[in-house]
């Protein structure tokens, strides 16, 4: 498949569905090769990697859980020995977990915060050595109730707010290793949730100017701007159609 990341090889984690499903399809279109990382859903990834691969391009499953850095340091060897490489990582992967803070424990604290910050802190580490060989991007996926606040959400706006200090201070560690370091917040983007799945508050509450939820495609193509665009770093891009504009 020929585009802009042509010869590129990217990493993208919780790839099997929605937003990151959308990021591994577009960056296959753009020319990249994909290691397609789901933590147990082998099917999904599969799923995701043969489109890739039926439209000409290349990629494979790679299943292990983030919040174990052994599994990620795994997964990554996995990509060095089949594409060489490693050129882009998309840190995608979180748990958007609920519960009021009366009733959150510690572990239910952990359990978000060794997905959605710790796994992506292994991700980066393991990749690095890669990364710095050729320069290339990482991306993390922040969300938007850090930056507004949500109700039953402590641990999941703790956890998104740190991603965008991390992408900071990246931007900063990686600079001189031709390394870009960005931030990109999706908004309320319509996406499929388990069966009994509650509608997250801060979709209810805060409304686009619009009118119209975004579609997990809107969030690819930020993603895709920001790892063909090197000058770009530490920045946090929102796509939301305006929320904050229309609350």
């Amino acid at each position: 498949m020929a585009g802009h990341l042509h010869g590129k090889v990217a990493i993208v984690t919780g790839a099997g569905r929605n937003i990151g499903r959308a990021i591994a399809l577009t960056l296959a279109d753009e020319g990249a090769s994909l290691a397609v990382v789901t933590r147990t859903n082998k099917g999904e990834a599969e799923a995701v990697a043969g489109e890739i691969e039926k439209a000409g391009g290349k990629a494979f499953a790679a299943i292990g859980d983030i919040a174990d850095a052994k599994a990620v340091q795994n997964i990554v060897d996995a990509v060095l020995k089949k594409f060489g490489r490693v050129d882009i990582l998309v840190n995608n992967a979180a748990l958007r977990d609920e519960k009021a803070i009366d009733d959150m424990t510690y572990a239910d604290w952990r359990k978000v915060m060794d997905v959605t910050l710790d796994g992506a802190f292994h991700c980066v580490k393991a990749c690095l050595p890669a990364l710095k060989k050729n320069g290339g991007a990482i991306v993390n996926i922040g969300g938007m109730s850090a930056h507004l606040g949500s109700a039953n959400r402590a641990h999941v706006t703790a956890a998104k707010m740190g991603i965008v200090g991390f992408t900071r201070g990246l931007a900063h560690d990686l600079a001189p290793a031709r390394i870009a370091v960005n931030c990109v917040v999706p908004g309320a983007i319509g996406t499929s949730r388990a069966k009994g799945a509650v509608t997250p508050a801060h979709h209810l509450i805060h409304g686009t100017i619009t009118g119209e939820r975004g579609r997990p495609e809107d969030v690819a193509a930020a993603v895709r701007y920001l790892v063909t665009a090197p000058f770009v770093t530490g920045q946090v891009l929102h796509v939301n159609g305006g929320a904050y504009l229309g609350s």
